[in-house]
């Protein structure tokens, strides 16, 4: 009996498959850089469309900063439900921070009454008002999410409010804690005893025999 031939595709069904093969072909040539003179259609192009940058204001500032102080804690902040597990609803997060506080005397605020000087101007007094704590000032590239675990309608919570994790919650506790710690870590002295040293050097460069500065 005569062998059967096999019957061959419509045009209009070959042509489809054999443009979709050699595009395939293409793009994983692409992909794994066979042919270098190909461009990559998934790699990626970064665009930054963000807007100038706006000056608001500028504000004179008579603040002498006299000390700084680097600090670094690790944020466990737990989140229970009381009724439900934490699979299910509850999150905690591990957060390292490392932030800086800088601790300045303003001298804006030293009156007239404030400074004394001899008739001979050889002798000089000043009265310095307390240093003052600035704002935590948390350094992005050393602060980090370490690990975070989350219930299932935690995770379902962040992904329709656009806040996963809610980081800025744990910025601002770190912040505080961080606050804290300078407030009772004797940089506020520190930063008074510079001030006093370096205005009695600036003072005796001037001429000043005796210097008194004083604090309060």
């Amino acid at each position: 009996m005569p062998a059967h031939s096999g019957r061959r595709l419509p045009w209009y069904v070959s042509l489809p498959i054999t443009l979709a093969a050699i595009a395939a072909v293409l793009v994983a040539s692409a992909s794994l850089h066979l042919l270098p003179g190909l461009p990559d259609p998934f790699a990626e192009k970064t665009t930054d469309r963000s807007q100038p940058v706006l000056l608001r204001s500028i504000q004179d500032m008579s603040r002498y900063t006299a000390a700084s102080g680097n600090f670094q804690l690790v944020v466990d902040l737990d989140h229970e439900a009381a009724f439900l597990p934490p699979g299910l609803l509850g999150h905690r997060t591990l957060y390292v921070a490392a932030g800086s506080v800088e601790a300045y005397v303003d001298l804006g605020k030293v009156s007239g009454s404030g400074v004394s000087v001899s008739a001979d101007r050889r002798s000089a007094t000043i009265s310095l008002p307390h240093a003052q704590l600035g704002q935590v000032a948390l350094d992005p590239k050393q602060s980090y999410i370490y690990s975070q675990e989350r219930g299932l309608f935690d995770r379902i919570g962040d992904f329709f409010s656009g806040n996963p994790g809610n980081q800025q919650q744990v910025e601002q506790l770190a912040s505080q804690r961080i606050q804290n710690a300078a407030q009772s870590s004797g940089l506020l002295e520190h930063a008074e005893q510079n001030t006093k040293g370096a205005l009695q050097q600036l003072l005796h460069s001037l001429g000043f025999t005796t210097v008194d500065v004083h604090v309060g």
